[in-house]
């Protein structure tokens, strides 16, 4: 990938077929983490008479899935139970959609990518939502190297992390000219 540009109202980049398979096989992963979470969703029988969705109260056990679904309040956990049982459904629902916007406009096989502009903020969207989770699994903070030590077993790992920073400011860059 070289990166994207605005051509004719749209947002175009050219993905090659490892580059493709490797977005798409994240934010499958990513998807399936946010579905399990969802499906640990309470049921009850006033959301089967109303329709309105309550989402599990307590914070995900899961590092990966607390740091993309973070307390909606630090300092009251009775509060923050009841601000997640009523709006993670909708969170959840958001993140996938999003995440299903890179699955349905990257070709499996590599080739060109054609974003209107909504579809470009699902990306962004989604593109932040995959770096955090590689970036909790990596264990990156501020003062993370650029480079790990051949030995160490994120090395392999981190130029994914950079790489898709690179594809996320790249797509920033496109969308603000």
């Amino acid at each position: 990938m070289k990166g994207w540009n605005r051509r004719r109202g749209h947002l175009v980049a050219q993905f090659e077929q490892p580059e493709a398979a490797l977005l798409r096989g994240l934010v499958s992963q990513l998807r399936e983490l946010l579905g399990a979470r969802a499906g640990e969703t309470p049921q009850d029988e006033l959301a089967e008479l109303t329709g309105m969705t309550a989402g599990p109260s307590t914070p995900p056990a899961d590092r990966v899935l607390a740091r993309l679904l973070p307390d909606f309040h630090r300092e009251d956990a009775y509060l923050s139970g009841g601000m997640r049982s009523l709006h993670e459904p909708e969170l959840l629902a958001e993140k996938d959609g999003v995440a299903a916007v890179v699955l349905d406009t990257c070709p499996a096989y590599g080739g060109t990518v054609r974003l209107s502009e909504e579809q470009a903020h699902a990306w962004l969207s989604a593109l932040n939502d995959v770096r955090l989770a590689l970036g909790t699994v990596l264990e990156i903070d501020e003062d993370m190297p650029d480079e790990l030590p051949p030995d160490d077993p994120r090395a392999a790992h981190l130029p994914v992390y950079h790489w898709l920073t690179w594809v996320q400011e790249s797509l920033i860059q496109a969308a603000t000219r």
